[in-house]
């Protein structure tokens, strides 16, 4: 394998700076951010051909401690760029906090180009000179980057006119708080004069427009969005006598004018922590989101001090300590009401949803890689440990279908009191829908939608399944199984109008008994098999890992 090995200095941190607000300004300055300046090199064409690239992103770069800037691949005239991008995956790599690998693969005229490994390795500090700017190539000699500074330039692509106005439209959404940008409206439509509560920030709905200002360089709005929301989450929250636990984020928030005295007014924010919702639902995802956004923000910036601070660190151990709570329950799954997700409506996913096991997963394993470790924090750090360790079995072992699981299934036998019972859920073989054998292709599979004593949801729920590839909560065999079945049924999934937010719809007496007779949630409209455009920017991360499959 052809290995290229990159020797960087490591970067020195900033230091942490302190939150504060707009009315209180001595703790908040919107306008004090770290800037981080990527490493970019394009390569000599000498050791790198000119090929079509198709590529993939191992997760151990999005989970994995502080790299120094090191990313994707993008090509051009004849040579490639090493960006800093999000990086995805559905491989787990244990013990490689030193250094982060990228493999690219590419297309030769039909011909598959071997896999380039790009591995940036620490070095000590002191390491300076002609040693510390060369290219080790394995199997041919050194490449001095000296030789290479004529090539090292930005490369500006012009954005479409289809970019432009979705841009355009984005920052038309943007919601500002004391002069700063702090986050986008859910929806926003000029025409609509009942928006209910569409016109405010939610936690979960501003990820996708965190992520895109992110890789356009634009961090600032989602700093304050991050510093604002952690705000919110010490506020003192009552829901009809009762206060539910510390750590607990609002689902969304909005900025509200108040007046002070004549012809002065403040602006405050006012946030829904679910005592406001439509069917008063707790929003158990939005802390998981806020802890994969600051994830993300970190990675993406290189702004590590943001999520050292003192605030941010109580912040996020509220939010695990929370997720983390002994209880009743027997799985390390987490146990929410219905409607506490994305699907925010009564449509029978109450129990242990994979939705938010996945990003349960997911937050667990950057909270890992953010947490500073120190005597107050060791014990928590061991249990998200043993968490991760207990949930990955978990999904893995009883969440999956494809099959040779479906079979097993068929051949239960109930009603087994036993420690090494097969059947351990008590399953009935008669809970196994008529259109899933028929719809389920012989190499793919899937997450089922939920898993309960003597119940299994066998629909295929999107966000829940792209989740456990993004994480690897799936095993590399289980993950390309998954994106098998999307695209052996790309027409069902994502047809005309993409994506279905679960497959397949509940219809008739099941959707009378299941969602209330609910109007909004009829077959193949909004949370019952409705198409959801948002989803896509997770399908189309897959797909850059998997391109050399399609």
């Amino acid at each position: 394998m052809n290995t290229i090995r990159f020797l960087i200095k490591p970067t020195m941190k900033p230091t942490s700076k302190i939150l504060s607000s707009c009315r209180n300004s001595q703790f908040f300055n919107p306008n004090s951010q770290t800037k981080a300046h990527p490493f970019r090199v394009l390569a000599s064409p000498r050791f790198i051909h000119n090929t079509h690239m198709a590529f993939r992103f191992p997760s151990s770069g999005f989970y994995q401690s502080k790299p120094n800037g090191i990313g994707g691949f993008s090509n051009g005239r004849g040579s490639y760029i090493v960006s800093r991008v999000l990086s995805t995956s559905v491989e787990t790599r244990v013990n490689e906090n030193s250094f982060e690998r990228i493999y690219v693969q590419g297309n030769n005229g039909g011909m598959i180009v071997k896999p380039l490994v790009v591995e940036r390795i620490d070095k000590d500090e002191n390491m300076v000179g002609e040693e510390g700017s060369r290219i080790e190539v394995d199997g041919g000699g050194d490449v001095n980057l000296r030789n290479l500074e004529g090539l090292i330039e930005p490369k500006v692509v012009e954005e479409s006119e289809v970019e432009k106005e979705a841009w355009r439209l984005l920052r038309e959404a943007v919601v500002y708080y004391c002069g700063s940008p702090v986050g986008t409206v859910a929806a926003n439509d000029p025409g609509d004069k009942q928006p209910l509560n569409y016109d405010q920030v939610f936690i979960r709905d501003f990820v996708p427009s965190a992520l895109a200002f992110l890789l356009k360089g634009e961090g600032e709005i989602v700093r304050n969005f991050l510093l604002h929301t952690l705000q919110l989450q010490s506020w003192e929250k009552t829901v009809d006598c009762y206060s539910p636990g510390q750590g607990l984020m609002p689902a969304s928030f909005k900025v509200r004018t108040v007046p002070l005295d004549e012809n002065k007014y403040e602006e405050v924010l006012d946030p829904d922590f679910g005592e406001s919702a439509i069917g008063r639902v707790a929003p158990v995802d939005s802390g998981l989101w806020w802890i994969i956004l600051l994830r993300a923000y970190g990675k993406l910036t290189g702004d590590y001090a943001l999520q050292e601070r003192v605030d941010v660190q109580t912040g996020l151990k509220m939010i695990l300590n929370l997720c983390l709570t002994d209880g009743f329950d027997m799985f390390p799954s987490l146990l929410v009401t219905d409607g506490s997700c994305m699907i925010d409506r009564r449509m029978g996913i109450h129990g242990h949803p994979l939705e938010i096991q996945a990003l349960f997963y997911s937050a667990l394993r950057c909270s890992r890689e953010m947490l500073a470790v120190n005597d107050g924090s060791k014990n928590l750090v061991r249990a998200i440990n043993n968490r991760l360790s207990a949930l990955s079995f978990h999904i893995r072992e009883y969440y999956w279908v494809d099959m040779k699981k479906i079979n097993e299934i068929y051949r239960y036998k109930t009603e087994e009191y036993s420690m090494d019972a097969t059947n351990k859920f008590n399953i009935y073989p008669e809970q196994i829908p008529s259109w899933l054998m028929d719809w389920i292709p012989e190499e793919g599979g899937y997450m089922m939608g939920n898993l309960q004593p003597a119940h299994m949801d066998f629909r295929f729920f999107t966000l829940g399944n792209l989740w456990s590839i993004v994480s690897s909560l799936g095993t590399p065999r289980q993950n390309t199984a998954m994106l098998n079945l999307i695209e052996a049924k790309w027409d069902d999934l994502v047809g005309h109008m993409p994506l279905k937010i679960c497959y397949p719809a509940f219809e008739f007496e099941e959707w009378r008994i299941i969602t209330g007779s609910d109007p909004k949630n009829t077959p193949w409209s909004y949370h019952n098999g409705g198409s959801w455009p948002t989803l896509l920017w997770q399908v189309c991360k897959q797909w850059a890992g998997s391109t050399r499959n399609h």
